[in-house]
């Protein structure tokens, strides 16, 4: 495959919401044909707006040459949406009852070899492809929000999907620039949303048991380990942790503390004052930051980020 996916030309967007509308314009980025979906009112509108508030960031990082932000067009129907196109990434409400719908609803009008992805954040795929003509083409392909600008995408087989669909959604999300990781094992929640659920519970328990306040919390993770994230993960962190020896002498000396830890972690009740104190934590901690601030704040860095570990 080259910097387009090689085969995949076209690509169909079936649900245009922040997601859908945010894959169509990466996908514009690598020089793709886009058919885009949505039977919502303010759809086409929306997907308009979000390629053009993408399409300088996208430049920056490296559009392929010759990309074209106007090649797409909208198609309110997503059977005919899909009718010609190579690759379909599905990202319909987050509802076993809409997707087990609409996914063999696409998949009929489909050729057998013709991979669906959806972008579920953590819906099992093999209820998600129950019903769909050649269920073995279905697959997870799993973006993190902003998708044209976070390079992971989590890719899952689950016991329905066949080796083929696999690799070659991971070959296609790789060759336009993406970070695929394969999730060997169905589980719900995938795996990145678990670890950030995992995470975030004890971030609660904190502000729950009067630790520190969100912003503090928030503090310990933005100006700690999570900068250290942004280049390693948990593992290789904690290997380097282990100084010359790695994580052979991590084990040895820092693990009893850990697991020691681990026992003390807590396990929260969301009690509805407990949603509240977490509500004016943030209020507070941004201090009045609306949400269209504080996203374009996020995607500036993101692609600050981006551009230094590419560099």
């Amino acid at each position: 495959m080259d910097g387009t996916g090689g085969a995949v030309r076209r690509v169909a967007v079936v649900g245009a919401g922040t997601i859908g509308a945010s894959w169509a314009a990466y996908f514009l980025s690598r020089g793709l044909e886009v058919v885009a979906s949505d039977p919502s009112p303010g759809a086409e509108d929306l997907l308009r707006r979000m390629i053009e508030s993408a399409w300088p960031v996208l430049q920056t990082l490296g559009a392929t040459p010759g990309a074209d932000p106007a090649n797409w067009r909208f198609e309110p129907d997503p059977a005919r949406a899909v009718a010609g196109c190579d690759f379909v990434q599905e990202s319909a409400p987050e509802r076993y009852e809409v997707k087990q719908a609409l996914l063999p609803a696409i998949a009929a009008v489909l050729p057998a070899h013709v991979v669906i992805a959806s972008s579920s954040s953590g819906l099992l795929i093999s209820r998600l492809s129950q019903g769909c003509a050649h269920p073995e083409r279905v697959v997870i392909g799993h973006p993190f929000n902003p998708p044209h600008l976070v390079p992971l995408v989590e890719v899952v087989g689950g016991a329905t999907a066949g080796r083929p669909a696999i690799e070659a959604a991971m070959a296609f999300y790789r060759a336009i620039g993406k970070h695929p990781i394969e999730i060997r094992k169905e589980v719900p929640g995938h795996l990145a949303n678990r670890l950030q659920a995992a995470l975030w519970r004890e971030a609660v328990h904190m502000v729950a048991e009067g630790v520190a306040s969100v912003a503090d919390v928030d503090a310990a993770i933005s100006e700690g380990p999570g900068m250290r994230w942004a280049l390693l993960g948990p593992h290789a962190t904690f290997h380097l942790a282990g100084g010359e020896g790695g994580m052979a002498h991590f084990m040895d000396h820092l693990m009893p503390a850990v697991t020691g830890w681990w026992k003390d972690l807590g396990n929260p009740v969301m009690t509805p004052e407990l949603q509240a104190r977490l509500i004016v934590g943030v209020q507070e901690e941004l201090g009045g930051q609306d949400i269209a601030t504080l996203a374009a704040r996020r995607d500036a860095f993101l692609a600050a980020l981006m551009a230094l570990k590419r560099s």
